[in-house]
């Protein structure tokens, strides 16, 4: 089907050799992470150092039920994620284009006990030609915070939390979005997640059939749920310690010169702590390595 195809394109696969990096920018500005976890299908790089005692390989088989492998689906991984032995309460997780470019203390990422993160809302929207997982994703993903909050009773107790200064001018968002009386949904920021193991246990004891349908499937489908809705939940809940929207930027590998450019400029000046790089090349023989 169309989500199949979507998951099966080149750019879903094509390595440009950056994990490394990601490893190395951990190793650099957050040497105070206990364990660094790779979690792979019998793959591993081999550059890996396996003798540091801080690096430790986790296969699918390993913390992702039986039933539900094999997988070719993120949503499976994330959502098994509270699984993984020795896994601490407070994690941050990363994809695999997200990278750390200044240095960090270990409450950038969580502050009192509680994951950093932006709270900020938003409407989606979508039109007739998006009809695959990416614009459906967040829908399914509120429908279910709106099924266990109330909306008016989570922004009264959380006041503060909703309307910080340390959001600038995207706070505005969510003044806008008061008034509608259920969540209209959250701005994605697709930054490093701060997430707690517990969170993941709890909407699996109350959503059980939702999450095993999600799993259920091996490729990404439109009636999915995914990571995004542990962070709606901390959201909702409260747990969560306000963080600046300027420190991490959504940047994209693409045909254009000038962006690549771009990109190397915020890397090399270290203008923000944290990046994420998609990798959203069409043309790939006229792409310019800067």
């Amino acid at each position: 089907n169309d989500n199949e195809q979507l998951d099966a394109d080149e750019d879903r696969y094509r390595d440009w050799g950056t994990l490394r990096y990601l490893f190395r920018g951990i190793a650099k500005f957050a040497a105070w992470f206990r364990y660094v976890f790779l979690i792979s299908d019998e793959q591993i790089p081999d550059w890996l150092n396996l003798d540091n005692n801080k690096i430790k390989v986790v296969d699918h088989k390993q913390f992702i039920p039986e039933k539900y492998l094999p997988t070719f689906s993120s949503h499976t991984i994330e959502l098994n994620l509270h699984r993984i032995k020795e896994l601490s309460e407070y994690f941050v997780y990363f994809n695999d284009d997200m990278f750390l470019i200044k240095e960090t203390t270990s409450d950038y990422f969580f502050k009192k006990n509680l994951p950093c993160d932006s709270a900020i809302m938003n409407a989606f929207a979508i039109k007739k030609s998006d009809k695959d997982f990416r614009f459906l994703m967040p829908i399914n993903n509120i429908e279910i915070i709106n099924a266990h909050f109330d909306k008016y009773k989570v922004l009264k107790k959380y006041f503060w939390k909703f309307y910080n200064y340390k959001y600038g001018k995207e706070m505005l968002r969510t003044v806008c979005l008061t008034p509608w009386k259920h969540f209209t949904g959250f701005t994605i920021n697709h930054m490093p997640y701060s997430l707690c193991k517990s969170t993941f246990e709890k909407i699996w004891d109350l959503e059980p059939k939702i999450l095993d349908r999600t799993c259920s499937h091996r490729f990404r489908n439109s009636n999915d749920i995914n990571i995004w809705l542990i962070q709606y939940w901390q959201y909702a809940e409260g747990n969560f310690y306000p963080r600046n929207l300027n420190d991490g930027f959504l940047l994209s590998i693409s045909d254009s010169e000038k962006e690549t450019l771009k990109i190397c400029n915020i890397v090399k000046r270290q203008k923000c702590t944290m990046v994420c790089i998609n990798d959203n090349l069409h043309n790939i023989e006229k792409f310019k390595i800067i």
